[in-house]
């Protein structure tokens, strides 16, 4: 039988429509992410390493990170550039300020994002806006297409509450920043790579169903709890790789409190070349961007904002 997903209304909201799951995708792999650090010190979890690159295709990395004591994370990340990826960090506790090569600059509080396209490049920095207390959440770097490798570079503020919500009957509460998720279209969407990012809380004895095309490539990462997947069980601070098995969706139960979140995206089938932050698609096109840099290039970047 299908598993089935029934929801309400939320938030002032169009009521989520149901949504079914003829077969869920299985975990073809758990992936226990890297302690390191990053920036001026900052202690994090690289959790998508440049080794399952390809098999994530367009994703190229996901940090976590959730850090109480503030030497942990008060160096932040200084000025540093980027170029032919979009980076997009979502906050669970804590605040960000960020600035660019440009003068803008956003706060990033609890629940809330930040769509960032480095496109053809520009220089920026997140520091922490607090001196204590905990800082908790994730940075995904979602690749472009080559067509789109030297676009203008912009970003998006999204604050928590422009965050679409919804609860289903079950006591599901789900966050859509990217992609559709029951009829409720999430805060960006993207073309090319269709992005689905989702923040997933699941009470105890909870069931939460997510249809997905069939070739996407897709995850889960579990930040509290435990899910279950098809009986794979994945632990707190564990990724689970869905398999591109022909199913249509994912279903994601749950025995205790449990809060994951779920990104799939169309892959791109495209080379990628990375030298640290820059992502292009061949090595002659790296040593472009290096000599772009070196001549102050970024510095000059015309950065859109696009208010959310």
């Amino acid at each position: 039988m299908p598993a089935v997903l029934y929801a309400k209304q939320e938030n002032n909201m169009t009521a989520p429509r149901l949504d079914t799951v003829t077969r869920s995708r299985t975990v073809e792999r758990l992936v226990q992410g890297m302690p390191t650090s990053d920036g001026a010190g900052v202690k994090l979890t690289r959790v998508l390493t440049q080794n399952l690159q390809r098999r994530l295709d367009p994703f190229l990395m996901l940090d976590a990170f959730r850090n109480e004591n503030p030497e942990d994370y008060m160096g932040g990340f200084p000025d540093h550039p980027h170029r032919g990826f979009e980076t997009v960090t979502y906050m669970l506790a804590g605040r960000m300020r960020h600035h660019d090569s440009t003068g803008n600059e956003g706060l990033l509080g609890p629940g809330g994002a930040q769509w960032m396209t480095a496109g053809s490049g520009l220089i920026h920095s997140e520091l922490p806006e607090q001196e204590d207390g905990l800082m908790e959440g994730f940075q995904l770097w979602v690749n472009l297409p080559a067509k789109n490798k030297m676009i203008a570079p912009y970003y998006r503020d999204i604050p928590s509450e422009r965050i679409p919500e919804f609860t289903t009957d079950a006591g599901v509460t789900v966050r859509v920043i990217a992609g559709e998720s029951q009829g409720v279209a999430g805060a960006v969407q993207r073309p090319d790579t269709e992005p689905l990012y989702l923040d997933v809380h699941l009470p105890a004895g909870g069931r939460f169903v997510q249809p997905l095309p069939v070739g996407h490539n897709a995850f889960l990462y579990t930040y509290r709890g435990e899910a279950s997947v098809n009986g794979t069980a994945v632990a707190d601070r564990h990724m689970a790789i869905l398999a591109n098995d022909g199913a249509d969706g994912v279903v994601i139960d749950a025995a205790q409190p449990t809060r994951v979140i779920l990104i799939a995206g169309q892959p791109l089938n495209e080379p990628i070349a990375q030298y640290g932050p820059f992502v292009m698609n061949t090595a002659a096109e790296i040593q472009q961007t290096l000599q772009d840099y070196r001549d102050g290039k970024f510095e000059a970047a015309t950065v859109q904002s696009l208010e959310a």
